[in-house]
């Protein structure tokens, strides 16, 4: 092996190491990043999450714990389980959904962020309305069910009282 050929495999080694760094570096730049007080992602069925009120970083006291419930070890010994509470309104929310403390940050703060929403807007926050509107779609569904399988039961009746 020539001096050569020795010098382009060090630069071929150190490109494919700082390429499967970078990435890991990028994510957590990400997550890290003051704009974080915004939610990256759309909130819990809404395509636009605007409309919600702006959560400051300065308002939130973050904790972490241990989670509980079913896991066994993996959930008992680590503590990927966050705490967040908003302190001028006093709402506590506790998010342990998945093992990553990063995605655990980011949900729990999304979930307060709603919660803070229903808190100060009430019945004119965007929360309260889509969930009302779910619950009233849920309702006419549970209705045309039951007018369904009434529909068929007297079908059913007729039928047998013609075969009689």
């Amino acid at each position: 092996m020539n001096a050569s050929s020795l010098f382009h495999s060090t630069i071929l080694l150190t490109k494919i190491n700082t390429l499967s760094w970078r990435p890991w570096l990028w994510r957590q730049q990400k997550f890290l990043s003051p704009r974080l007080a915004v939610p990256l992602f759309p909130v819990a069925g809404k395509k636009n999450s605007c409309d919600l009120l702006a959560l400051s970083e300065t308002d939130l006291k973050e904790q972490f714990v241990r989670g509980d419930g079913p896991g066994g070890q993996a959930t008992n010994k680590t503590s990927n389980c966050v705490v967040l509470k908003h302190i001028p309104s006093g709402i506590v929310v506790k998010c342990h959904q998945t093992r990553s403390v990063e995605l655990n940050r980011q949900r729990a703060r999304a979930i307060l962020q709603q919660k803070v929403d229903l808190f100060y807007k009430g019945e004119n926050s965007t929360i309260f309305k889509e969930k009302r509107a779910a619950e009233k779609k849920k309702q006419e569904k549970k209705k045309r069910a039951k007018e369904t399988l009434e529909k068929k039961r007297h079908i059913k009746e007729m039928q047998e009282s013609d075969a009689k």
